[in-house]
C-alpha cells in the first residue's frame, strides 16, 4: 500500500516538475522583458487609458486661467505681447485680490512699450509669480524679480513624447548648491500658506516634500511602469483633472471688457499663458480624453493649471496623488499572479472552461489594477502581470490537459489489462488450475483431459469475444468465468447476486460438500461509484467465491453478505471449510487491495482452523445536496 501511494504521489510531483518548470521560466523571462524595459510602453498606454477612464470630475474651482488666444493678438497687432499690456493685465487682475498669480510666459527682456510699468509692477505684486528655464539650456526670469517669485517651467516629456510627470524641484545646473523649485510649486506653497499650510520636508521619505500630512511621492527611476527613467529632481506623477472642462478660462479681451463673474478672480490662483497654436506651446496628453487644442493635446498653461490642481487637491480634499510600490512589491505582484495562473493551469477543466476562468482572473486583475489606480492613486504593473498569467493559465494548461489525456490512456490500458486478466482469472484460469490440481492428485484419463483443455479452448475464445463485443459496442457488462454476462447498470446488490449465484454454479470440487448456503444482498447506495469501481466489486466477490470452491476443503457452510450498514458497505464472504494461507502477493489479493485504497475502504483476509472471512468495507460518499 506504502508504495502504491508513493507511486501516486511521485507521479504527481514528476507532473508539477515538468509542468512547473515551464511556468517558472515563463515567470522568469516575463520579469526580464520588465527589466530591460519591453513593456514600458504598453505600461504607458495602460496607464493613460485607465487616467481616461475615470469618472468625470468637477471643474476646479480655486483655478482660473488666463489664455492670450489669436484673437487677442489679432487685436493687440503685436506678438510678443507688450510689457504694458502685460502690466494692464496683472493690475486689472490684482484689483480682485487673488492668491496667487502666475504668469506662465517667458520674460526675459523687454519688449516695448511699457518696460518700465512691467517692472514696477513685478516689484509691487507680492503674489506674483513669474518664470525661467533651467533645463537643458537656460532661459533667465525678468530681471530685479526676488527668487522667492520665480518658478521653473521645464517639463520632462516621456520617450513616446507624452507628459506623464510634474517637476517640482531641482538642483541649478549652474550652481548646484541652490535648488530651485517649479512655477507650480511656488503658486501651489503660496496657496496653501493662506491656509496656514506651509511646505516642509517629507517624514516618511525625507527626500520628498510635504504640504500638512500629505507627503509628495517622488518618483524614482523604476516607479510603476517606468524603466531607468530621468528621475533627476523631485518629480511627481501628474493626476490629470478628468473632466470636459477642467478650469473656467477667460480671455485677454474677457479682462480687459471686464466679462466676467468676479468670483472667478477673487481669492483663486491665476495663471497667464498663451492659448494659441501659433505659438507652439503645446504638449501632447493621452491621460485626458479632450484638450482644448485638439484630443490628447494641451497648452503648457493648462498643463501647468493641472499640475497645482493636484497637489492642492490632494491637500486640502483628500484627492489621491499617484503613488507606486517599491520594487520588490511590485515583483512580488507579478510572482504572484504568475503562479496563479500556473495553478490555474492545472485545474482538471475541459479547455473551454479553463479558458474562460483565465479570462474572469485576468479581466479581474486588469479591474483591480484601474479601480487601485482611479480610487486611490496606486499605480501598479498591469500588463506583465496579466501577461504572465494568461500565458501561464493558458500555455500550462494545454501541457497539463495533454499530460492527463496521456495518463488517461495509460489508465485505461492498465484498465483493460487488468480487466482482461481478470476475465481470464475467474475464467479459464480456474478450470487450468483446477486441472492441474487433478493431476497432481491422480492420473486424469486422456478422454478427461481432453475434455478439460477443449473446455478452456473454449473459454479463451469466449473472454476474446467478449472483450472485442466490449470495444465495439461499449456495453457496461461483465462477463463472468462461467461465461454469462451481467449488467452492471443494474443495482449493486443486484449484480453482486448475480455473480453470487452464476459462480455456485460452476463445477468446483468444494462446492459439491456445501450444505448451506446463506445469501444475504440489501441494497447499497452505488451512486458515487463509477462502472470500473462496480465492475471491481463484482469481480471481487467473484474471486472470493471461486476461491471457496477451489481451497475450502470439507465446507459445509457459506455465508454470502453484500448489504449497507447505516454509513457503512460491506461485501464479505464467510466459509467453514479449511483454507490453505493465500500469498499477500498475489495478484488477486493486490487487485483488491487497490480496490480498498480507491474506495477510502479497507479490505482483509482471515483464515483460521473454523474457516475463512474475506472482506471488503467502505464508507459511502455523503451527498452535499442528498
Amino acid at each position: 500500500m506504502k508504495r502504491g501511494v508513493w507511486q501516486k504521489n511521485h507521479a504527481r510531483y514528476a507532473c508539477w516538475r515538468v509542468g512547473v518548470l515551464p511556468g517558472l521560466t515563463c515567470l522568469g523571462v516575463v520579469v526580464v522583458l520588465r527589466l530591460i524595459g519591453l513593456f514600458q510602453y504598453y505600461e504607458w498606454l495602460a496607464f493613460d487609458s485607465f487616467l481616461r477612464w475615470r469618472p468625470t470630475e468637477q471643474v476646479d474651482d480655486r483655478i482660473t486661467l488666463i489664455g492670450i488666444n489669436e484673437a487677442d493678438i489679432q487685436s493687440l497687432k503685436a506678438y510678443p505681447v507688450p510689457d504694458r499690456e502685460l502690466a494692464l493685465l496683472i493690475n486689472t487682475l490684482q484689483e480682485y485680490k487673488p492668491r496667487a498669480i502666475g504668469l506662465d510666459i517667458v520674460r526675459d527682456h523687454a519688449v516695448e512699450l511699457g518696460h518700465q510699468e512691467l517692472t514696477a509692477v513685478f516689484k509691487d505684486s507680492k503674489n506674483l509669480f513669474v518664470v525661467e528655464k533651467v533645463l537643458p539650456k537656460t532661459i533667465a526670469p525678468p530681471p530685479n524679480v526676488v527668487s522667492t517669485q520665480i518658478g521653473f517651467i521645464d517639463a520632462i516629456t516621456d520617450d513616446d513624447g507624452r507628459l506623464r510627470r510634474s517637476l517640482l524641484g531641482t538642483p541649478d545646473p549652474q550652481h548646484p548648491q541652490v535648488y530651485k523649485h517649479s512655477l507650480t510649486l511656488r503658486l501651489a506653497t503660496a496657496y496653501l500658506a493662506a491656509e496656514g499650510i506651509s511646505l516642509e520636508n517629507g517624514i516618511r521619505d525625507i527626500a520628498t516634500m510635504r504640504f500638512g500630512s500629505v507627503e509628495l511621492p517622488q518618483i524614482h527611476p523604476h516607479s510603476g511602469g517606468y524603466v531607468s527613467a530621468d528621475a533627476g529632481g523631485l518629480q511627481i506623477l501628474l493626476n490629470y483633472r478628468n473632466s470636459p472642462t477642467q478650469f473656467q478660462t477667460l480671455s485677454l479681451s474677457d479682462v480687459k471688457s471686464r466679462s466676467f463673474d468676479p468670483t472667478w478672480l477673487r481669492d483663486r490662483i491665476i495663471i497667464i499663458g498663451m492659448t494659441t497654436p501659433s505659438v507652439k506651446d503645446e504638449v501632447t496628453v493621452t491621460a485626458i480624453a479632450s484638450g482644448s487644442l485638439a484630443p490628447g493635446k494641451l497648452y503648457g498653461v493648462e498643463v501647468q493649471a493641472h499640475a497645482v490642481s493636484q497637489i492642492v487637491s490632494a491637500v486640502l480634499d483628500g484627492r489621491s496623488l499617484i503613488w507606486t510600490w517599491a520594487d520588490g512589491w511590485e515583483y512580488l505582484w507579478i510572482l504572484t499572479w504568475g503562479i496563479v495562473g500556473i495553478v490555474l493551469g492545472w485545474l482538471p477543466l475541459v479547455p473551454h472552461k479553463n479558458f474562460v476562468i483565465v479570462a474572469i482572473t485576468s479581466l479581474g486583475v486588469v479591474g483591480a489594477s484601474y479601480a487601485l489606480l482611479a480610487w486611490w492613486g496606486l499605480w501598479i504593473p498591469v500588463v506583465p502581470t496579466a501577461l504572465v498569467l494568461v500565458l501561464n493559465g493558458v500555455g500550462l494548461a494545454a501541457f497539463y490537459q495533454h499530460n492527463r489525456a496521456m495518463r488517461s490512456r495509460l489508465h485505461e490500458r492498465q484498465l483493460t489489462i487488468n480487466h482482461t486478466y481478470t476475465t481470464i482469472h475467474n475464467g479459464p484460469l480456474q478450470t487450468l488450475k483446477l486441472l492441474i490440481k487433478q493431476a497432481r492428485d491422480r492420473d486424469v484419463p486422456q478422454d478427461e483431459l481432453i475434455l478439460k483443455l477443449t473446455q478452456i479452448d473454449n473459454e479463451l475464445r469466449e473472454v476474446y469475444e467478449s472483450l472485442e463485443r466490449d470495444v465495439h459496442t461499449q456495453e457496461q457488462s461483465l462477463r463472468l468465468g462461467s461465461g454469462q454476462e451481467i449488467n452492471l447498470n443494474a443495482p449493486l446488490h443486484e449484480a453482486l447476486y448475480q455473480v453470487y449465484s452464476q459462480t455456485l454454479e460452476r463445477d468446483f470440487p468444494c462446492y459439491k460438500t456445501l450444505k448451506l448456503k446463506i445469501p444475504n444482498f440489501e441494497p447499497i447506495d452505488a451512486s458515487y461509484l463509477s462502472i470500473e469501481q462496480k465492475r471491481s466489486l463484482c469481480q471481487f466477490l467473484e474471486e472470493a467465491l471461486c476461491n471457496v470452491g477451489k481451497h475450502a476443503k470439507g465446507v459445509t457452510r457459506l455465508r454470502t453478505d453484500c448489504l449497507q450498514k447505516e454509513d457503512l458497505c460491506i461485501v464479505r464472504v464467510t466459509d467453514n471449510g479449511s483454507s490453505p494461507s493465500v500469498s499477500s502477493e498475489g495478484r488477486g489479493t493486490k487487485q483488491a487491495m487497490q480496490l480498498a485504497r480507491q474506495l477510502k475502504g479497507r479490505f482483509q483476509r482471515q483464515s483460521s482452523p473454523h474457516g475463512t472471512v474475506c472482506e471488503l468495507t467502505w464508507r459511502p460518499r455523503k451527498s452535499w445536496f442528498g
